[in-house]
């Protein structure tokens, strides 16, 4: 698996070479329903999933599945508008497989968004939470098997994940804004189902504050190779059993319009603010 896995990166990062798809400082994901700051890249180039050599599409609603390359206020960005799923059945080094393309391509800050559901009771849904810390109930992780040692080392450290010092920023510039940001720890489970009310109170009894289907594996893989990390969660919908409602997927895509302007504003923030 190792040589292939090699041969896709490299295989991928040499086609978006040719597309014009040079060196970058900032690289993102951005998650359900959350490429209106796609719109705000300058200058850019976009590149379909389908052309990119050992990329897979993804059928999941709100993720359109292009690279996008530009600039942000004179920062070269690359945004992943979409991501593939583990639950869509793809193994590990393949849902992770962009974020190590953008490796390749020389970024120092990643950010991760994506859409979760609320499960500390003093917050409220379309609240956006700061990922401080999580917690991986996937049962899996990207760095099984054998170690590409250029992507960093076999054993990494996890202790400081979601920069610290890079929060603080993050939350101070934000409220100038009139911003307010929740911090907390988001947990990742396999999915594709939403999860049980029992779940959710054993979620909260571990320390949990939101929870959904994604962004572990592209932590993990970010922060073996040793960039700045911001996680970003547009709390969507409330856990299983904190609410009368049934959790409905198309209101949670819905639900992205309340956000969408102030999301956008806290991601430009992440992506231009000096560590």
């Amino acid at each position: 698996m190792e040589i292939a896995l090699k041969n896709m990166i490299d295989g991928a990062t040499a086609y978006l070479k040719t597309k014009g798809i040079e060196r970058a400082e900032v690289g993102m994901v951005l998650g359900s329903g959350l490429n209106d700051f796609a719109d705000r890249i300058e200058n850019p180039i976009v590149v379909p999933y389908a052309e990119i050599p050992g990329f897979r599409t993804t059928a999941v609603q709100g993720h359109k599945g292009e690279v996008i390359y530009g600039d942000i206020d004179g920062k070269k960005v690359i945004a992943l508008a979409g991501r593939f799923h583990f639950y869509e059945g793809f193994e590990m080094q393949l849902v992770t497989l962009p974020v190590r393309v953008l490796i390749k391509l020389g970024i120092k800050r990643f950010i991760i968004t994506n859409a979760a559901g609320v499960i500390n009771k003093d917050w409220q849904m379309c609240d956006l939470m700061l990922i401080s810390d999580h917690i991986n109930l996937s049962g899996d992780n990207p760095l099984r098997g054998e170690n590409l040692e250029a992507f960093g080392p076999r054993f990494p450290d996890m202790s400081d994940t979601y920069n610290k010092a890079l929060r603080k920023k993050i939350l101070a510039a934000a409220s100038e804004k009139g911003i307010t940001l929740r911090e907390g720890v988001y947990t990742m489970m396999a999915g594709p189902s939403f999860e049980t009310p029992a779940e959710i109170n054993f979620l909260r009894i571990i320390g949990a504050d939101a929870v959904g289907m994604s962004s572990v594996p592209e932590a993990i893989v970010a922060n073996q190779a040793g960039l700045e990390i911001v996680g970003i969660s547009f709390l969507a919908n409330w856990g299983a059993g904190l609410s009368d409602k049934p959790i409905d997927g198309q209101e949670i895509f819905d639900n992205r319009k309340y956000i969408a302007d102030t999301f956008a504003e806290v991601l430009h923030i992440a992506a231009t603010i000096e560590a």
